[in-house]
């Protein structure tokens, strides 16, 4: 590399060292380790390596940087102001303050240049397994040697914490099994975490490991440009499968007393040792000076960048003129397009009765994944049980990526993980299937997603303790309620087929994860469900049968209970009971409709308010109110067969009413 690009890099490192422990110093919380220890490396990555363009972060063609390792956010900061995004010096100075741009770890969608919420270690390392996985689908799609659309790289910095969560294992696996030649993970192995010394926790060989995943293996020293300029350039122009490079850095980098040492971890560095380190670095007592020669080496480097997306764009011009019918699916992915009859089609497709809604909703995935390009699924080694085989396309398969079926393994973390990062390549929407109970498995991703507001649809079956003789390890008992606290997940737990085809209309429209929650017992589709989507599943919840009198009873139910409430509505009738019955399907969708029509539903006087519904009461007494009923579980499952269980657990219609007419 030459020696001037070498200083103007230090330079800038130095500049990133300033800035983040200036803005953790300010703010008094923060992690200025992982930025000062990893200073050169973003200097060159950004400054050299990057193809991106900082005045439209969301070309589809540039490379994305996912920072695993969220907790050295000033990092990446540092680098968006840097290099040009939309992020000002008042930005860096707001560090971790309420509304700024510059929370303490990354937001998707809250930054430009953000590819990623990360924070919760080793999600992110997913989030980059996913982003590759989404890019290599499109990639495969598109692309030919005329037009190379997607020649993305992913590159994801990581640090020990990552390393050591269980889902950076099973997300590399993943990626490996698949050899996703577009993915670089970049270790920064400092040999320090929170608590102390690494050694006091983790003696593995983690090169070793990632060999045996199948990934490519690389060792730099993260202060030698010669040493990532040679890496970096190899990888790009040789990469045959995921890399792991192994940079050895310096926790804390120029701090005197504090480099090395868990103490530049997770704390402030004291404002004496910020003078020092400024001392020793030769850097101005200003805070959060910026030189001049570090901006206009950006400036520079932005020409170029737009240059690249210039030729990108021609390069789309050209393939969109000459291959007008796959520019037209390209169209339909970026913009999620949906048809406007999809409805009406919806409708008219024929599902049998009785069925299982987890089969029903593949008879709709069937349908839909004609109709939508853009929609990609998988599961975690339960397809078959899941139902979330779309039959008529392939698999992917290592080297094979024309499918639209994804076999993620019995890696549901990692699934989660990974959806949400085929989502952030904005043209691709997952969605993935596991048992509701194994969504333990899933939650903090799910939890994130929510956060980030991408929209991935969880297809969870075998949704209460009617799935049987599997018994209580299995059987989802405070799941709904579970999921129903997450802030921003949608979930909806249809009835029969005909609101399992309107789960999937609420889903497609709803720019957020929804979970979508079936059964694996058989179910009646009831005539009283077949109403269009803005007078059923779209409102949330809705009268299914209305009382003849002033009533004496509204029972409220969801999913597999709502057949279970219309039995029981029609043996109170023969005691003389006057019964109104609705369907809930959507908690969150409802609460969003007008006071007058949540009045017109559930308001007034209606008798003894009573839900039905196989989980925990929890969260009913909102519906119910204090002297209103719910017919619940509030203890784990048996192992039996499904009659014995509904018996056993107070599910069957004489049940209910000994509960009702006590």
């Amino acid at each position: 590399m030459d020696s001037d690009l070498k200083k103007q890099l230090e330079k800038i490192a130095n500049t990133i060292r300033q800035l983040s422990m200036e803005a953790v110093q300010k703010a008094n919380s923060g992690h200025p380790g992982l930025p000062m220890g990893c200073a050169e490396f973003a200097a060159f990555l950004w400054g050299t390596h990057l193809r991106h363009n900082p005045k439209n972060p969301k070309w589809l063609g540039r490379d994305r940087f996912v920072l695993s390792a969220g907790h050295g956010s000033m990092l990446l900061y540092s680098m968006l102001h840097l290099s040009g995004y939309n992020l000002s010096i008042d930005d860096i100075k707001s560090f971790r303050q309420l509304h700024s741009k510059t929370p303490g770890h990354p937001e998707y969608h809250l930054t430009e240049g953000i590819e990623a919420t990360t924070g919760p270690l080793g999600q992110g390392v997913g989030n980059a397994v996913g982003q590759a996985l989404g890019l290599k689908l499109l990639g495969t799609k598109f692309n030919s040697p005329d037009y190379p659309l997607f020649k993305n790289k992913v590159f994801c910095l990581a640090g020990d914490g990552c390393i050591m969560e269980g889902i950076t294992s099973e997300a590399s696996s993943f990626a490996g099994h698949l050899g996703l030649d577009n993915l670089v993970l970049v270790y920064d192995s400092n040999k320090i975490c929170l608590d102390g010394d690494l050694i006091e926790c983790c003696s593995e060989d983690t090169k070793k490991r990632y060999e045996a995943y199948g990934w490519d293996t690389y060792e730099v020293d993260g202060y030698d440009f010669d040493q990532l300029e040679e890496t970096f350039n190899h990888i790009r122009e040789n990469q045959k499968r995921p890399c792991f490079v192994v940079m050895h850095t310096i926790i804390g980098k120029g701090s005197p007393h504090v480099a090395g040492t868990h103490k530049a971890h997770g704390a402030p560095l004291g404002v004496e040792e910020v003078q020092e380190v400024k001392k020793i670095l030769g850097l101005p007592e200003e805070e959060f000076y910026v030189p001049q020669s570090a901006y206009t080496f950006f400036e520079q480097r932005l020409t170029k960048c737009v240059e690249m997306e210039h030729k990108w764009k021609a390069l789309y011009r050209r393939f969109s003129e000459t291959r007008p019918e796959l520019a037209e699916d390209f169209n339909k992915m970026v913009e999620k397009r949906i048809p406007s009859d999809l409805e009406e089609k919806l409708k008219s497709l024929e599902i049998k009765s009785p069925i299982a809604s987890r089969s029903s909703s593949q008879e709709c995935l069937n349908l839909l994944g004609d109709l939508l390009p853009f929609l990609y699924g998988g599961s975690a080694d339960l397809s078959g049980s899941d139902k979330t085989m779309m039959k008529k396309f392939p698999l992917v398969a290592p080297g094979k990526f024309e499918g639209r079926n994804i076999k993620f393994g019995v890696r549901e973390f990692a699934m989660a993980t990974a959806a949400t990062g085929m989502e952030q390549t904005d043209m691709i929407l997952p969605y993935i299937g596991t048992f509701l109970t194994f969504s333990d498995y899933m939650r903090n991703a799910i939890r994130l997603a929510c956060l980030s507001e991408v929209q991935v649809v969880y297809q969870f079956t075998h949704d209460s303790i009617f799935l049987g003789e599997d018994g209580p390890t299995h059987q989802p008992i405070e799941h709904y309620m579970s999921l129903r606290a997450i802030p921003n997940l949608q979930l909806i737990r249809p009835a029969d087929a005909n609101e399992v085809k309107m789960a999937w209309i609420a889903a497609l429209r709803y720019r957020g994860p929804t979970a979508i929650i079936l059964s694996r017992q058989n179910l009646p589709t009831l005539e009283e469900t077949n109403v269009p989507y803005d007078q059923g599943v779209g409102k949330g919840a809705y009268i299914l049968k209305k009382e003849s009198g002033k009533p004496d009873f509204c029972l409220i139910a969801t999913g597999s209970e709502v057949s279970l409430a219309y039995d029981v509505a029609a043996a109170l009738q023969k005691r003389d009971k006057h019964v109104r019955v609705v369907s809930m399907p959507c908690f969150e969708i409802f609460e969003k409709q007008s006071d007058e029509y949540k009045k017109e539903v559930l308001g007034g006087d209606l008798g003894k308010r009573v839900s039905i519904e196989a989980g925990v009461a929890m969260g009913w007494g909102k519906w119910v109110g204090p002297d209103g009923i719910s017919i619940s579980i509030e203890t784990f499952g048996a192992s039996a067969p499904l009659s014995d269980l509904q018996a056993e657990f107070g599910f069957t219609v004489d049940a209910i009413l000994n509960r009702l007419l006590a």
